[in-house]
């Protein structure tokens, strides 16, 4: 996934200013010194037995969280991004074993699974509902295309897979490190940015998968196929930077509680791309020896 709209759509929505369900309200607008709100003028004309009554009802009632007022959390992102993280495995391990069996379905899954979840992340990204099962589904096509990927790298460089799994998992706890400490900066003008580079990265990467089908013939063959492959790596880790800076904004302006599945869904999507990187930046080096 060399291109993600969702967290570019939800990072848009969560800075564009309109009070949502659970916002608190403008401070501007606040009644001013001296004014009684509706709420305010109610307990005061209350008869004395009713006031008691109801502060007794208000200490006694549960404490509102972010799940309760129907706000996004870090909770649910993290509940929904194991849930899709647990599909993308799913099928990545049935893939797998289908296509050890069968190793001439490997391309067609390889294909299906790449454009597939491809046009689905437009279709989600842009879609002005949250379309739960279309993001499961995505899931399970992530699943298929990396299952089908890794079993045609492993039979062609034992241990790839390994690796490569190590190595995402590396850098995905280095990126969430250092974004967490503030050494990998993210800014709504690196957003716009990346979001051009990563779009023309994608029309790149179609374009060098054409050359490879039609004429025989890639990048990643050549000397500067390591370079290229690099470049994908730090493009996929960053974007992973852009996740966790969309995640805490959607949770601090108090987004709608669905939309932790489109975080969840952006996450998945980022990691996928980045074990997809690794493993061919690791193929090409490799290839070299």
């Amino acid at each position: 996934m060399a291109f993600n709209p969702t967290m570019n759509r939800v990072e848009k929505e969560s800075r564009s200013g309109q009070p949502r369900y659970g916002q608190y309200a403008d401070f501007d607008a606040a009644p001013q010194y001296g004014q009684a709100t509706y709420g305010q003028q109610q307990y005061a004309q209350a008869p004395y037995g009713q006031q008691y009554a109801g502060m007794e009802q208000a200490y006694a009632a549960p404490a509102v969280d972010q799940g309760r007022t129907g706000r996004v959390s870090l909770d649910d992102v993290f509940v929904k991004t194991a849930v899709l993280f647990g599909i993308v495995l799913a099928a990545a391990a049935g893939t797998w074993v289908v296509v050890g069996a069968q190793p001439q379905l490997a391309m067609v899954v390889w294909l299906a699974g790449m454009f597939g979840s491809l046009l689905l992340s437009f279709v989600i990204g842009f879609m002005k509902t949250v379309n739960v099962p279309l993001i499961l589904l995505h899931a399970v096509l992530q699943g298929a295309f990396i299952g089908a990927v890794s079993a045609t790298y492993e039979s062609l460089q034992d241990g790839i897979v390994a690796t490569a799994v190590v190595a995402t998992v590396g850098t995905f706890a280095a990126m969430l490190l250092g974004w967490k400490v503030g050494l990998v900066k993210v800014s709504s003008r690196a957003m716009r940015i990346f979001g051009l580079i990563a779009l023309g990265y994608l029309v790149f990467q179609l374009v060098n998968l054409g050359f490879a089908f039609f004429a025989g013939a890639s990048i990643y063959s050549t000397g500067l196929g390591w370079i290229v492959a690099l470049v994908g790596v730090a493009l996929a880790a960053y974007s992973l930077a852009i996740d966790f800076e969309t995640v805490q904004r959607s949770v601090a302006s108090g987004m709608p509680q669905k939309y932790s599945w489109l975080l969840a869904h952006g996450l998945i999507a980022s990691l996928v791309w980045l074990y997809i990187e690794i493993l061919r930046l690791l193929y090409v080096l490799r290839s070299n020896d």
